[in-house]
């Protein structure tokens, strides 16, 4: 009989209790021809059938009679040395290695062998060692790791959900960040910092090339200086990138009165308005292709200036002003399309001077031209990876030294409302 045939002891009882009730309704005849059925099926001897078949019951009688220690304690010992040793590798990869692990140690006086105990570590299973290390992983201390105390502290102080879609007042923007690394995640490479605000639709994009508190921290700072209004919250997910203490403190030391909020984990809808936005505005333009050098992350950012302009500018969204559940679905109402530009216009937040130039950008600038040459950057991305990629002539006038409406917002401390 093959081996993955072969039944366990427990197979075989639970066969024979199938089988009991057959051979004793049998004649004598019968049951010869049962006994024979079932010794080649649990490959037991006859006599061994019949001794069970004659038991009050087919349950396995416990055991009374516990076996005793084989292997000395001194043994087990030196197993525990050299699997502390070893880091605490598993008995499939200590087992074959005991006895010359012991010996090396040995030579350092890190342990004492005796011949019987090198007897011992010579002949022991695989099965007796993985029996010993279940008992020795309950009192031995592993490696130190960093607890969920430490992991979650920054978390458990931000409060979780979403932000609600009655949202009217601007400067409520959901944060995240798009990993162009291509099929792997070794090394560093790009990242697309993108934030939206929920009341206007307003975007933000700002390649960074890693993830470290350097590079977010530049990042978060050129948003910053751009956006023409407030940042009243950020609602980032919950990626170590965003809840640290160095970009915490920097967001307090930048924005007076922020709010910070979070969304639930595995909860992606939490962030739907800026997780949309990563498939139309980034994944839709430069796919899943890797991008990590530098002259790529500043050929990038000089795209995302581009689409700044047509984006906010031109580009109506909708914003939801009603939703119920009816009949076990959900019916949404959205308002007529409109620009952020134009939505932003609306809210009265702009000072003079910031709604004049953000005029005058609208006027100087043609959308169809705009959309063909951030085509064209987006071609030479491809083309010339290698190679740092300059604004067209035509928008070198639109792209000023300084971002689009920071008029009167240069100050270190941004405040709230201000």
């Amino acid at each position: 009989m093959p081996a993955c045939y072969e039944m366990n002891v427990d197979d075989r009882r639970k066969y024979l209790k199938r089988m009991v009730d057959r051979y004793w309704a049998a004649d004598r005849p019968g049951r010869s021809q049962l006994l024979a059925e079932m010794e080649a099926v649990t490959t037991l001897h006859r006599k061994s059938l019949l001794r069970l078949l004659h038991e009050p019951t087919l349950d396995r009688r416990p055991r009374t009679a516990q076996r005793g220690r084989v292997y000395l304690p001194e043994t087990e010992d030196v197993i525990r040395v050299v699997w502390e040793s070893l880091d605490y590798v598993c008995a499939e990869r200590l087992t074959p290695s005991l006895l010359a692990a012991a010996q090396h140690l040995a030579c350092f006086g890190e342990l004492r062998l005796t011949e019987v105990i090198e007897a011992q570590l010579d002949e022991i299973s695989r099965a007796t060692v993985q029996r010993l290390l279940c008992r020795l992983t309950q009192d031995s201390p592993r490696l130190p790791r960093r607890g969920p105390e430490s992991a979650n502290r920054l978390a458990r102080e931000i409060p979780t959900g979403r932000i609600p879609w009655q949202t009217s007042e601007p400067g409520h923007f959901e944060v995240d960040l798009v990993h162009h690394c291509g099929p792997t995640t070794s090394g560093e490479y790009v990242h697309t910092l993108q934030m939206v605000d929920v009341a206007l639709g307003w975007s933000e994009r700002v390649a960074v090339l890693g993830r470290g508190q350097r590079a977010m921290e530049g990042g978060f700072r050129h948003i910053l200086e751009r956006v023409p209004f407030a940042v009243r919250q950020l609602h980032p997910d919950n990626g170590p990138e965003f809840l640290n203490d160095h970009l915490i403190r920097f967001w307090g030391e930048q924005i007076v009165g922020l709010r910070l909020s979070r969304s639930r984990p595995n909860y992606k809808n939490d962030n739907r308005i800026v997780e949309q936005k990563n498939d139309t505005l980034v994944r839709a333009y430069f796919g899943n292709e890797r991008l990590d050098t530098l002259e790529q992350c500043e050929g990038l950012n000089g795209i995302y200036d581009q689409m700044w302009v047509y984006y906010n500018l031109f580009q109506p969204v909708l914003h939801l002003i009603d939703k119920q559940r009816v009949d076990r679905k959900t019916k949404r109402k959205w308002d007529e399309a409109r620009t952020p530009y134009q939505r932003l216009l609306e809210t009265k937040v702009l000072s003079a001077e910031q709604a004049s130039e953000l005029s005058r950008v609208y006027l100087a600038t043609n959308p169809r031209q705009l959309r063909r040459e951030i085509e064209q950057l987006r071609d030479r991305l491809w083309d010339r990876p290698k190679a740092k990629l300059t604004l067209p002539e035509s928008q070198q006038a639109v792209a000023t030294s300084e971002p689009v409406g920071l008029v009167g917002r240069k100050a270190s401390r941004r405040q709230v409302g201000g």
